[in-house]
């Protein structure tokens, strides 16, 4: 398997053109992976929903706790 190193070596011998279509297609391969990886934390989160795994509570109650957890910092 090619190492990174590898990888770019081969890249930055290609003409400009070629590597801003290389550039293209990673950074569209990127977002699909995103969006896939995105589409199924949805789906779980909408089961779990379903089962009832979440507790009930107002946006006010909601919001309040997101504030929290956006303001404790990164283990």
């Amino acid at each position: 398997m090619s190492t990174l190193d590898q990888v770019l070596e081969i890249a930055l011998q290609l003409p400009c053109e070629q590597q801003e279509m290389l550039i293209q297609i990673l950074q569209d391969h990127h977002y699909e992976s995103l969006c896939t990886e995105m589409a199924a934390d949805a789906k779980q989160t909408l089961a779990d929903f379903h089962a009832g795994k979440f507790q009930k509570q107002s946006a006010e109650d909601a919001i309040a706790a997101l504030r929290v957890y956006l303001q404790e910092p990164e283990a």
